[in-house]
Formats: structure tokens, sequence, C-alpha cells
């Protein structure tokens, strides 16, 4: 479960978050259900809209979204 503090540095994380760095997690955010929003649907949402769904996302999995949303090479 996330701490306090943690769901604070989230909130900050994702509200400095630009459109194309927020739709760059959407597309490579790990969680254990699937992530199935449309490219339409991501690119016609209101920015705040996006922010708030993304922070809910990752309240739901309890996970920190990582600083660089390009998954790393394997």
């Amino acid at each position: 479960m996330l701490q306090s503090h943690q769901i604070d540095d989230l909130i900050q994380l994702v509200a400095a978050l630009d459109r194309e760095a927020l739709l760059d997690h959407f597309h490579t955010y790990r969680a254990n259900f699937p992530i199935d929003f449309t490219d339409e649907f991501l690119t016609t949402m209101p920015l705040d809209r996006l922010r708030h769904i993304f922070v809910a996302l990752c309240l739901q999995t309890q996970r920190m979204p990582s600083n660089d949303p390009t998954p790393a090479a394997a």
C-alpha cells in the first residue's frame, strides 16, 4: 500500500507531466489488469482528466510510476 507521502509524491509527479509524457506512461505502465484505453480516447480527453485517471490507476495498483516511462531495453 502506498504511504501518504508517496501519494503526495505521486500527485506532484503526475501534475508535472505534459500530455506526451503522460501518454507514454499510459502506454508503458505495468498493471495487474489490462489497460486498454484507445488512442482516440487518450488524445481527446482533457489533460486534467487524464492526470486524474492515471493517479487513480496508480492508486489501484498501489505502484508508483517510473520516472522514465520508456521501458528499458532487454
